[in-house]
Protein backbone atom coordinates (compact mmCIF):
# COMPACT_ATOMS: atom_id res chain seq x y z
CA UNK A 1 0.00 0.00 0.00
CA UNK A 2 2.91 2.42 0.94
CA UNK A 3 4.14 1.87 -2.40
CA UNK A 4 1.02 2.08 -4.46
CA UNK A 5 0.87 5.70 -2.18
CA UNK A 6 4.24 6.85 -3.12
CA UNK A 7 3.45 6.36 -6.85
CA UNK A 8 -0.09 7.84 -6.55
CA UNK A 9 1.80 11.18 -5.11
CA UNK A 10 4.79 11.10 -7.64
CA UNK A 11 2.07 10.93 -10.43
CA UNK A 12 0.07 13.95 -8.73
CA UNK A 13 3.36 16.17 -8.66
CA UNK A 14 4.31 15.19 -11.98
CA UNK A 15 0.35 16.64 -13.37
CA UNK A 16 0.72 19.83 -11.09
CA UNK A 17 3.93 20.10 -13.13
CA UNK A 18 2.58 19.49 -16.61
CA UNK A 19 0.12 21.95 -15.61
CA UNK A 20 2.09 24.71 -14.58
CA UNK A 21 4.75 24.45 -16.84
CA UNK A 22 2.06 24.45 -19.24
CA UNK A 23 0.17 27.79 -17.54
CA UNK A 24 3.47 29.33 -17.67
CA UNK A 25 4.54 28.86 -21.40
CA UNK A 26 1.58 30.18 -22.26
CA UNK A 27 0.13 27.16 -23.43
CA UNK A 28 -2.57 26.45 -21.08
CA UNK A 29 -5.01 26.11 -23.73
CA UNK A 30 -4.05 22.55 -24.25
CA UNK A 31 -5.38 21.32 -20.96
CA UNK A 32 -8.43 22.39 -22.05
CA UNK A 33 -7.94 20.67 -25.35
CA UNK A 34 -6.80 17.49 -24.52
CA UNK A 35 -9.32 16.86 -22.16
CA UNK A 36 -12.27 18.16 -24.65
CA UNK A 37 -11.26 16.47 -27.48
CA UNK A 38 -8.47 13.41 -27.50
CA UNK A 39 -9.79 12.07 -23.23
CA UNK A 40 -13.36 11.95 -25.52
CA UNK A 41 -11.97 10.11 -28.14
CA UNK A 42 -11.62 12.38 -30.73
CA UNK A 43 -8.82 13.98 -32.69
CA UNK A 44 -10.84 17.95 -33.56
CA UNK A 45 -12.92 19.30 -32.17
CA UNK A 46 -16.28 18.14 -32.57
CA UNK A 47 -20.10 18.74 -33.33
CA UNK A 48 -21.10 18.29 -29.96
CA UNK A 49 -18.04 19.90 -27.66
CA UNK A 50 -20.77 22.42 -26.28
CA UNK A 51 -20.54 20.27 -23.26
CA UNK A 52 -16.97 20.94 -22.71
CA UNK A 53 -17.27 24.47 -23.01
CA UNK A 54 -18.84 27.48 -21.13
CA UNK A 55 -21.78 28.84 -22.82
CA UNK A 56 -24.00 32.07 -22.86
CA UNK A 57 -27.38 31.43 -24.09
CA UNK A 58 -29.16 33.25 -27.17
CA UNK A 59 -33.01 33.60 -25.82
CA UNK A 60 -36.13 32.73 -28.16
CA UNK A 61 -39.16 35.37 -27.42
CA UNK A 62 -41.31 32.37 -26.16
CA UNK A 63 -44.71 34.28 -27.20
CA UNK A 64 -43.44 34.81 -30.55
CA UNK A 65 -41.95 31.24 -31.91
CA UNK A 66 -43.46 30.59 -35.47
CA UNK A 67 -42.39 27.00 -36.60
CA UNK A 68 -41.55 26.26 -40.00
CA UNK A 69 -44.20 25.63 -42.90
CA UNK A 70 -44.14 22.27 -44.12
CA UNK A 71 -44.35 21.90 -48.04
CA UNK A 72 -47.32 19.87 -49.33
CA UNK A 73 -44.87 17.33 -50.74
CA UNK A 74 -43.10 16.90 -47.83
CA UNK A 75 -40.45 14.15 -47.44
CA UNK A 76 -41.97 13.00 -50.62
CA UNK A 77 -39.75 13.38 -53.54
CA UNK A 78 -36.59 10.68 -52.56
CA UNK A 79 -33.10 12.31 -52.24
CA UNK A 80 -31.10 11.13 -55.50
CA UNK A 81 -28.79 7.92 -54.85
CA UNK A 82 -25.46 10.39 -55.33
CA UNK A 83 -26.32 13.14 -52.80
CA UNK A 84 -27.44 10.01 -49.80
CA UNK A 85 -24.41 7.98 -50.11
CA UNK A 86 -22.36 11.39 -50.36
CA UNK A 87 -23.91 12.77 -47.51
CA UNK A 88 -23.71 9.21 -45.65
CA UNK A 89 -20.08 8.75 -46.51
CA UNK A 90 -19.09 12.54 -44.66
CA UNK A 91 -21.11 10.98 -41.80
CA UNK A 92 -24.08 13.73 -41.71
CA UNK A 93 -26.13 13.81 -38.76
CA UNK A 94 -29.09 16.26 -40.54
CA UNK A 95 -30.08 17.39 -43.80
CA UNK A 96 -33.15 19.99 -44.86
CA UNK A 97 -34.12 21.58 -48.04
CA UNK A 98 -36.79 24.33 -47.44
CA UNK A 99 -38.60 25.53 -50.86
CA UNK A 100 -40.62 28.53 -51.19
CA UNK A 101 -39.78 28.96 -47.27
CA UNK A 102 -41.47 25.54 -46.74
CA UNK A 103 -39.28 22.39 -45.48
CA UNK A 104 -39.72 20.34 -48.32
CA UNK A 105 -37.37 17.36 -46.83
CA UNK A 106 -35.41 16.52 -44.06
CA UNK A 107 -33.65 13.81 -42.54
CA UNK A 108 -31.69 12.61 -39.86
CA UNK A 109 -28.96 10.29 -38.72
CA UNK A 110 -26.91 8.85 -35.56
CA UNK A 111 -30.31 9.73 -33.08
CA UNK A 112 -29.89 13.39 -33.86
CA UNK A 113 -33.44 14.68 -34.51
CA UNK A 114 -35.06 18.15 -35.22
CA UNK A 115 -34.52 19.60 -31.66
CA UNK A 116 -30.81 17.98 -31.75
CA UNK A 117 -28.10 21.26 -31.21
CA UNK A 118 -24.81 21.45 -33.18
CA UNK A 119 -22.13 23.34 -33.38
CA UNK A 120 -21.89 25.68 -36.29
CA UNK A 121 -18.43 25.80 -36.30
CA UNK A 122 -17.40 28.81 -38.80
CA UNK A 123 -21.01 29.16 -40.40
CA UNK A 124 -21.19 31.44 -37.08
CA UNK A 125 -19.06 34.18 -39.19
CA UNK A 126 -21.37 35.47 -41.23
CA UNK A 127 -23.73 35.51 -38.39
CA UNK A 128 -21.14 37.99 -36.78
CA UNK A 129 -21.20 39.96 -39.81
CA UNK A 130 -24.84 40.46 -39.86
CA UNK A 131 -24.96 41.39 -36.66
CA UNK A 132 -22.17 43.78 -37.45
CA UNK A 133 -24.74 45.35 -40.27
CA UNK A 134 -27.34 45.22 -37.59
CA UNK A 135 -25.05 47.20 -36.04
CA UNK A 136 -24.30 49.88 -38.57
CA UNK A 137 -27.70 49.76 -38.79
CA UNK A 138 -28.37 50.77 -35.09
CA UNK A 139 -25.80 53.62 -34.93
CA UNK A 140 -23.32 52.04 -32.91
CA UNK A 141 -20.70 51.70 -35.67
CA UNK A 142 -20.69 54.86 -38.84
CA UNK A 143 -20.21 52.10 -41.35
CA UNK A 144 -18.22 49.22 -43.30
CA UNK A 145 -15.38 51.90 -43.36
CA UNK A 146 -15.33 52.77 -39.59
CA UNK A 147 -11.48 52.61 -38.31
CA UNK A 148 -10.98 49.72 -36.24
CA UNK A 149 -8.52 51.70 -33.90
CA UNK A 150 -11.18 54.30 -33.15
CA UNK A 151 -13.10 51.35 -30.88
CA UNK A 152 -10.07 49.30 -29.87
CA UNK A 153 -7.11 51.54 -29.76
CA UNK A 154 -5.23 49.04 -28.40
CA UNK A 155 -4.58 47.23 -32.08
CA UNK A 156 -1.14 46.91 -32.90
CA UNK A 157 0.82 46.93 -36.08
CA UNK A 158 2.48 48.79 -38.52
CA UNK A 159 -1.36 48.89 -40.23
CA UNK A 160 -3.62 49.03 -37.36
CA UNK A 161 -4.85 52.65 -38.01
CA UNK A 162 -5.77 51.47 -41.33
CA UNK A 163 -7.85 48.59 -40.20
CA UNK A 164 -11.66 48.78 -40.89
CA UNK A 165 -14.32 46.64 -40.25
CA UNK A 166 -15.11 45.50 -43.91
CA UNK A 167 -11.78 44.03 -44.04
CA UNK A 168 -12.40 41.64 -41.29
CA UNK A 169 -15.21 40.51 -42.61
CA UNK A 170 -13.81 39.67 -46.15
CA UNK A 171 -10.42 38.17 -44.67
CA UNK A 172 -8.47 40.90 -45.92
CA UNK A 173 -7.09 42.10 -42.82
CA UNK A 174 -3.40 42.04 -42.75
CA UNK A 175 -3.68 40.20 -39.50
CA UNK A 176 -0.97 37.35 -38.65
CA UNK A 177 -2.68 34.93 -38.32
CA UNK A 178 -1.79 30.95 -39.23
CA UNK A 179 -5.45 29.09 -39.84
CA UNK A 180 -4.05 25.62 -38.83
CA UNK A 181 -6.27 23.48 -36.75
CA UNK A 182 -4.26 20.68 -36.79
CA UNK A 183 -1.07 22.79 -34.78
CA UNK A 184 -2.38 22.55 -30.77
CA UNK A 185 0.38 24.58 -30.44
CA UNK A 186 -1.03 27.08 -32.67
CA UNK A 187 -3.08 30.23 -31.91
CA UNK A 188 -5.94 28.24 -34.00
CA UNK A 189 -5.90 26.10 -30.84
CA UNK A 190 -5.13 29.04 -28.62
CA UNK A 191 -8.39 31.31 -29.23
CA UNK A 192 -10.38 27.80 -29.15
CA UNK A 193 -9.62 26.41 -26.14
CA UNK A 194 -7.84 29.72 -24.46
CA UNK A 195 -9.71 31.63 -21.14
CA UNK A 196 -9.22 34.34 -22.74
CA UNK A 197 -9.44 35.06 -26.66
CA UNK A 198 -9.30 39.03 -26.30
CA UNK A 199 -5.82 38.80 -24.81
CA UNK A 200 -4.93 35.89 -27.92
CA UNK A 201 -6.29 38.47 -30.42
CA UNK A 202 -5.02 41.99 -28.90
CA UNK A 203 -1.36 40.40 -29.22
CA UNK A 204 -1.66 39.64 -33.05
CA UNK A 205 -0.46 42.87 -35.23
CA UNK A 206 -1.83 44.03 -38.32
CA UNK A 207 1.36 43.43 -40.17
CA UNK A 208 0.29 43.35 -43.93
CA UNK A 209 -1.71 46.53 -45.89
CA UNK A 210 -5.33 46.03 -45.26
CA UNK A 211 -7.17 45.39 -48.18
CA UNK A 212 -4.36 43.95 -50.30
CA UNK A 213 -4.11 40.04 -49.36
CA UNK A 214 -6.83 37.31 -48.78
CA UNK A 215 -6.42 35.07 -45.91
CA UNK A 216 -8.98 33.43 -44.53
CA UNK A 217 -8.61 33.91 -40.67
CA UNK A 218 -11.03 33.40 -37.87
CA UNK A 219 -9.08 36.23 -36.07
CA UNK A 220 -10.36 38.62 -38.03
CA UNK A 221 -13.92 37.32 -37.10
CA UNK A 222 -13.06 37.22 -34.14
CA UNK A 223 -11.62 40.65 -33.77
CA UNK A 224 -15.12 41.72 -35.48
CA UNK A 225 -17.25 40.18 -32.65
CA UNK A 226 -14.99 42.24 -30.15
CA UNK A 227 -15.66 45.72 -31.57
CA UNK A 228 -19.11 44.64 -31.19
CA UNK A 229 -19.04 44.36 -28.16
CA UNK A 230 -17.70 47.43 -27.21
CA UNK A 231 -19.68 49.39 -29.67
CA UNK A 232 -22.90 47.97 -28.37
CA UNK A 233 -22.23 47.75 -24.76
CA UNK A 234 -23.48 44.11 -25.13
CA UNK A 235 -22.78 40.27 -25.04
CA UNK A 236 -23.02 39.01 -28.08
CA UNK A 237 -25.42 36.84 -27.16
CA UNK A 238 -27.60 39.29 -25.92
CA UNK A 239 -27.11 41.14 -29.26
CA UNK A 240 -27.63 37.72 -31.10
CA UNK A 241 -30.89 37.42 -29.26
CA UNK A 242 -32.43 41.20 -29.77
CA UNK A 243 -31.51 41.85 -33.40
CA UNK A 244 -31.54 38.11 -34.99
CA UNK A 245 -33.20 35.28 -32.95
CA UNK A 246 -36.03 36.80 -31.59
CA UNK A 247 -36.77 38.73 -34.89
CA UNK A 248 -36.64 35.63 -36.90
CA UNK A 249 -39.38 33.61 -34.50
CA UNK A 250 -36.77 31.07 -33.59
CA UNK A 251 -37.95 28.41 -31.60
CA UNK A 252 -35.47 27.02 -29.30
CA UNK A 253 -33.08 28.63 -27.13
CA UNK A 254 -29.58 28.60 -29.09
CA UNK A 255 -25.96 28.72 -26.77
CA UNK A 256 -22.81 30.57 -27.83
CA UNK A 257 -19.21 28.94 -26.99
CA UNK A 258 -16.85 31.59 -24.50
CA UNK A 259 -13.67 31.58 -23.33
CA UNK A 260 -14.54 30.83 -19.58
CA UNK A 261 -17.86 31.71 -17.07
CA UNK A 262 -19.28 35.04 -17.95
CA UNK A 263 -16.86 35.14 -20.54
CA UNK A 264 -16.36 36.38 -24.10
CA UNK A 265 -18.15 34.39 -27.51
CA UNK A 266 -15.84 33.30 -29.61
CA UNK A 267 -17.30 34.96 -32.40
CA UNK A 268 -15.74 33.26 -35.13
CA UNK A 269 -17.62 30.03 -34.64
CA UNK A 270 -19.69 27.92 -32.26
CA UNK A 271 -23.32 29.21 -32.17
CA UNK A 272 -25.11 25.99 -31.32
CA UNK A 273 -28.57 25.40 -32.14
CA UNK A 274 -31.29 22.37 -34.77
CA UNK A 275 -30.89 22.60 -37.97
CA UNK A 276 -34.56 23.95 -38.11
CA UNK A 277 -33.16 26.95 -36.46
CA UNK A 278 -30.16 27.80 -38.69
CA UNK A 279 -32.24 27.42 -41.40
CA UNK A 280 -33.85 30.61 -40.54
CA UNK A 281 -30.64 32.21 -41.48
CA UNK A 282 -30.81 30.65 -45.21
CA UNK A 283 -34.58 31.80 -45.49
CA UNK A 284 -32.93 35.25 -44.21
CA UNK A 285 -30.35 35.55 -47.04
CA UNK A 286 -32.95 34.13 -49.47
CA UNK A 287 -35.28 37.75 -48.69
CA UNK A 288 -32.33 39.66 -49.07
CA UNK A 289 -32.51 40.33 -45.05
CA UNK A 290 -36.88 40.71 -45.19
CA UNK A 291 -38.62 38.27 -42.88
CA UNK A 292 -42.18 38.50 -43.43
CA UNK A 293 -42.22 41.61 -44.08
CA UNK A 294 -39.81 42.68 -41.63
CA UNK A 295 -36.65 44.22 -42.87
CA UNK A 296 -34.38 43.14 -40.17
CA UNK A 297 -31.03 43.68 -42.31
CA UNK A 298 -30.70 46.25 -44.92
CA UNK A 299 -31.06 44.94 -48.22
CA UNK A 300 -28.21 46.90 -49.38
CA UNK A 301 -26.12 44.64 -47.34
CA UNK A 302 -26.46 41.77 -49.75
CA UNK A 303 -24.92 43.17 -52.69
CA UNK A 304 -22.29 44.56 -50.67
CA UNK A 305 -21.44 41.14 -48.80
CA UNK A 306 -22.52 38.32 -51.64
CA UNK A 307 -20.35 39.43 -54.14
CA UNK A 308 -16.18 38.42 -54.73
CA UNK A 309 -14.04 40.42 -52.96
CA UNK A 310 -10.23 39.66 -53.42
CA UNK A 311 -11.02 36.34 -54.55
CA UNK A 312 -13.95 34.62 -56.10
CA UNK A 313 -15.27 32.26 -53.59
CA UNK A 314 -15.50 34.64 -50.68
CA UNK A 315 -17.26 37.81 -49.87
CA UNK A 316 -18.07 39.17 -46.37
CA UNK A 317 -18.92 36.27 -44.12
CA UNK A 318 -19.77 34.74 -46.96
CA UNK A 319 -18.87 31.77 -49.15
CA UNK A 320 -19.69 32.20 -52.87
CA UNK A 321 -19.25 30.04 -56.09
CA UNK A 322 -19.56 30.94 -59.89
CA UNK A 323 -20.23 27.13 -60.80
CA UNK A 324 -24.09 27.73 -61.50
CA UNK A 325 -25.99 29.84 -63.39
CA UNK A 326 -27.67 31.84 -60.66
CA UNK A 327 -26.29 33.07 -57.03
CA UNK A 328 -25.45 30.43 -54.68
CA UNK A 329 -24.15 31.96 -51.25
CA UNK A 330 -23.55 29.91 -48.10
CA UNK A 331 -22.21 30.28 -44.36
CA UNK A 332 -19.60 27.48 -43.92
CA UNK A 333 -18.35 25.43 -41.01
CA UNK A 334 -15.42 23.12 -40.28
CA UNK A 335 -16.82 19.58 -40.27
CA UNK A 336 -19.72 20.57 -43.74
CA UNK A 337 -21.81 22.87 -42.10
CA UNK A 338 -23.69 24.49 -44.20
CA UNK A 339 -26.40 27.15 -44.47
CA UNK A 340 -27.11 27.29 -48.34
CA UNK A 341 -29.11 30.17 -50.09
CA UNK A 342 -29.85 30.13 -53.44
CA UNK A 343 -32.62 32.82 -53.77
CA UNK A 344 -33.51 32.56 -57.62
CA UNK A 345 -34.92 29.21 -57.13
CA UNK A 346 -36.17 29.94 -53.71
CA UNK A 347 -34.20 27.49 -51.86
CA UNK A 348 -32.64 26.51 -48.91
CA UNK A 349 -30.40 23.51 -47.72
CA UNK A 350 -28.61 22.94 -44.42
CA UNK A 351 -26.18 20.16 -43.58
CA UNK A 352 -24.92 18.89 -40.15
CA UNK A 353 -22.72 16.60 -39.55
CA UNK A 354 -18.85 15.10 -39.07
CA UNK A 355 -17.02 15.24 -41.85
CA UNK A 356 -16.94 17.90 -44.76
CA UNK A 357 -14.95 15.39 -47.38
CA UNK A 358 -12.75 15.91 -49.89
CA UNK A 359 -12.27 19.46 -51.25
CA UNK A 360 -13.59 19.94 -54.99
CA UNK A 361 -11.60 21.40 -58.23
CA UNK A 362 -12.32 24.20 -56.34
CA UNK A 363 -12.00 26.04 -52.71
CA UNK A 364 -15.18 24.39 -52.15
CA UNK A 365 -16.27 20.96 -51.42
CA UNK A 366 -17.51 17.41 -53.30
CA UNK A 367 -20.48 17.56 -50.75
CA UNK A 368 -21.37 21.11 -51.09
CA UNK A 369 -21.58 20.92 -55.15
CA UNK A 370 -23.28 17.73 -54.94
CA UNK A 371 -25.88 19.17 -52.29
CA UNK A 372 -26.04 22.21 -54.74
CA UNK A 373 -26.41 20.23 -57.88
CA UNK A 374 -28.78 18.23 -56.80
CA UNK A 375 -31.46 19.98 -54.91
CA UNK A 376 -31.23 22.20 -57.87
CA UNK A 377 -32.37 19.49 -60.08
CA UNK A 378 -35.11 17.94 -57.30
CA UNK A 379 -36.25 20.71 -56.04
CA UNK A 380 -36.27 24.45 -57.83
CA UNK A 381 -39.29 26.07 -57.97
CA UNK A 382 -41.93 24.40 -60.02
CA UNK A 383 -44.60 27.07 -60.24
CA UNK A 384 -47.56 25.38 -61.61
CA UNK A 385 -47.45 23.51 -58.01
CA UNK A 386 -46.07 26.42 -55.57
CA UNK A 387 -47.74 29.53 -54.31
CA UNK A 388 -44.79 32.30 -54.76
CA UNK A 389 -45.27 35.59 -52.66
Amino acid sequence: MKKLGKIIKWIAVIVLVIIVTLRLTGNGHLLKGAWAVYLQGHSTASIDDAQYFDTRAIPIDKENTKPWLIHPEYNSIELTDTLRNVLQKTESVAFLVARNDSIIHEEYWKGYSDTSHSNSFSAAKAITTLLVQCAIQDGYFTGWDQKVTEIIPEISGEFANELELHHLAAMTSGMHWDEDYKNPFGVTARAYYSDNVWEVIEELPISIKPGTEFEYQSGSTMLLGMLLIEATGKHLSDYASEKLWKPLNAEHTAYWHIDKEQGTELAYCCFNTNIRDFARFGKLNNHSGNWNGNQVIDSSFYPLSTVPGLVDYYGMGFWLTQDYRTDVFYHRGLHGQYIISIPEYKIIAVRMGEKKGVRAHDKHTVLFHTIVNEIIDQYKIDYSTDSVD
